[in-house]
């Protein structure tokens, strides 16, 4: 069996060695312990939005192939990573420590074991005050709310009816949905309009609760301005599955413009 970890990077040379070295750990102990009958064989690749302080060649030290990818965006970085991605599973989490590289794989056993399509970390619900400014917890509460409002009919099919951390970049799921879904998205709504469509076209999603770490480094999430954002793009988001309804296909939302595209957190 094999599996795609994918890693966007922007000036993240402090935590990108610890979450691989952590990550290739896990994979380790997964491997002996859980998967000794197929052993997955993970591939690594870090998508890098030219990172000036060394995060490739720390990247590389650790084993990852690195796609240079020079076009703005968290979820440009993503689009392109799934494009390159070999696995049938793909893994996704950011490369500043914040998230637990060693559940990757157990996120992927839980997937197979008990058949779902997408499995998504909720940093919320263990969440320590230190791992996450107020400004970001109340931005996250906004747009978490929002999402359960404008579409709560498709929440319906969700195991607890709401997405906890819509916002949430820690993922698993089956590479084989992403011809099915229809993405759009360059910037950080990325993370939410990824988990809608999945739970849009039916698939089987679920939310595991996560410790969420401090960043190494210095942050780079814009929260005013990619919080109004998101929330002008989850509006624009309902029209569009409202349409759809009507007339049977996804209608075609405004392309994004480089400056609505915020670099990654």
């Amino acid at each position: 069996m094999r599996a795609t970890l994918i890693i966007p990077t922007l000036n993240e040379r402090e935590g990108i060695g610890f979450t691989l070295r952590a990550f290739r750990e896990a994979r380790e102990n997964a491997n002996r312990l859980f998967f000794r009958s197929d052993p997955v064989d993970w591939e690594v690749l870090v998508v890098d939005g030219a990172s000036t302080d060394g995060t490739q060649a720390a990247a590389e030290a650790e084993g990852a192939r690195v796609i240079s990818e020079p076009r703005k965006g968290y979820g440009r970085a993503y689009r392109t990573g799934f494009a390159a991605a070999q696995g049938e599973f793909v893994a996704t989490m950011d490369g500043d420590g914040t998230y637990p590289a060693r559940e990757i794989p157990w996120f992927l056993l839980h997937l197979i074991y008990h058949e779902k399509d997408f499995v998504t970390g909720d940093r919320l619900t263990y969440l320590e005050k230190k791992a996450m400014t107020t400004e970001h917890r109340l931005g996250n509460a906004l747009l978490n709310r929002m999402v359960t409002v404008l579409f709560h009919e498709v929440l319906k099919d969700a195991p607890a009816r709401v997405l906890v951390d819509s916002q949430s970049g820690m993922w698993v799921f089956r590479r084989s949905i992403l011809p099915k879904l229809h993405l759009t998205q360059d910037g950080m709504a990325f993370s939410e309009e990824l988990k809608i469509e999945v739970l849009l076209r039916g698939f089987r999603l679920e939310e595991i609760p996560i410790h969420y770490s401090e960043r190494w480094g210095r942050p780079k999430l814009s929260s005013w301005h990619d919080g109004l954002h998101n929330m002008s793009w989850l509006l624009r988001k309902r029209f569009q599955v409202s349409q759809e309804a009507r007339h049977g296909h996804p209608v075609p939302l405004p392309k994004e413009s480089p400056s609505t595209m915020s670099g990654r957190s």
